[in-house]
């Protein structure tokens, strides 16, 4: 639907041609980090970790586990969970590749079975797995793509500074990936008022230093902390609810959607204080939230398909229900669009190794 002058970063939905979401699927590593854990290491306690975060535990692989095995896994449940053609597009959207290069995405697409597909990588932070399927969906509407596989797969163990108090404490490992297929625009599961922006004189507020051309050119050794993540958590608080906030609004009010109408929102699983103040923001009841905070943690770009698997499993999530995602990332990025759910068959398995 138009309301006129779309807002910067915009796109909707062509009439004659849709992203339509049919397959949906998640995977977490096997190893558990308690609060508890944390607090004994961290000069910290486990009450004012799940206060401060709402997290009450975080997953991390094994050591040898790369962002590319998440992203098999999660990958291949979706792809069952689909059924029917193999997709022509892979994306990866992580801020944790393999390696510098090359693209994780066409290694995930190969052991996967699929060669000569498209596939490349996303890098747009915590905001990369909106972007991703921003991407696929111009595909699909371009005709460039008939299906595509869009996985969200961050291992943030291997960039957190694990004796970072801030930090260690929110950030998990985990994938989430869901199939995109051409449809019609009035299917439930259309992807649709995708609200894109950016800010790059914000990327200092969530960085890695080390490791890319600027750093390596410099001739210095990276230091300790360059090489591990930083953020500036009270101003990224503050522009993570502002943006998605706004970028949420401009895609309701592009669909024709007024906040109450919204069933869901499912908002990047950042902390419990940011979901809430979204939800205050634009006016929709927090237990219209889902959260997959306290198993889970923080799991960048895999934060929103595990938090729709999880939801989708245990009945939060309900065909023909509205559904706002948003979402916010270092670059900075932001981003949001609306769907219908659809009725999809996920089979018995979800969420990963338990």
């Amino acid at each position: 639907m138009s309301i006129g002058r779309r807002p910067p970063g915009s796109a909707e939905t062509t009439s004659g041609r849709a992203s339509v979401l049919c397959g949906l699927g998640g995977w977490v590593p096997q190893r558990i980090v308690t609060n508890e854990e944390l607090s004994r290491r961290l000069d910290t306690t486990e009450d004012w970790i799940i206060t401060r975060t709402g997290i009450g535990e975080r997953r991390a692989v094994d050591p040898g586990q790369a962002t590319s095995d998440l992203a098999v896994a999660a990958g291949s449940r979706a792809l069952r969970s689909a059924g029917g053609e193999t997709p022509d597009t892979v994306i990866v959207a992580t801020t944790t590749p393999d390696r510098p290069c090359p693209a994780t995405a066409p290694l995930v697409a190969a052991r996967l079975g699929m060669r000569g597909v498209a596939a490349f990588d996303v890098s747009a932070v915590c905001t990369g797995f909106v972007y991703g399927l921003a991407t696929a969906a111009g595909m699909i509407a371009a005709g460039v793509s008939q299906r595509a596989l869009v996985i969200g797969a961050d291992v943030y163990s291997s960039i957190v500074d694990p004796d970072d108090r801030t930090n260690a404490i929110i950030f998990g490992d985990g994938a989430g990936a869901v199939v995109l297929r051409a449809g019609d625009p009035d299917e439930l599961g259309a992807l649709g008022n995708f609200v894109l922006g950016s800010d790059g004189t914000g990327e200092h507020l969530i960085t890695i230093a080390a490791g890319g051309s600027r750093q390596r050119s410099s001739g210095q050794p990276p230091t300790r902390g360059e090489r591990h993540f930083a953020m500036q958590g009270k101003e990224v608080f503050r522009q993570a609810v502002t943006h998605m906030s706004s970028s949420a609004r401009a895609s309701l009010a592009a669909a024709g959607w007024q906040p109450d109408e919204v069933d869901r929102v499912v908002a990047h699983q950042a902390n419990l204080r940011i979901l809430r103040s979204v939800a205050d923001n634009l006016g929709i009841d927090r237990d219209r939230c889902v959260s997959h905070l306290v198993d889970v943690g923080n799991t960048g770009a895999a934060s929103i398909p595990l938090a729709l698997d999880h939801a989708a499993a245990n009945g939060t999530l309900r065909p023909g229900q509205r559904v706002l995602l948003t979402a916010f990332g270092g670059g900075l990025t932001w981003g949001s669009c609306v769907l219908r759910w659809p009725d999809i068959d996920r089979g018995t398995e979800h969420g990963g190794e338990r």
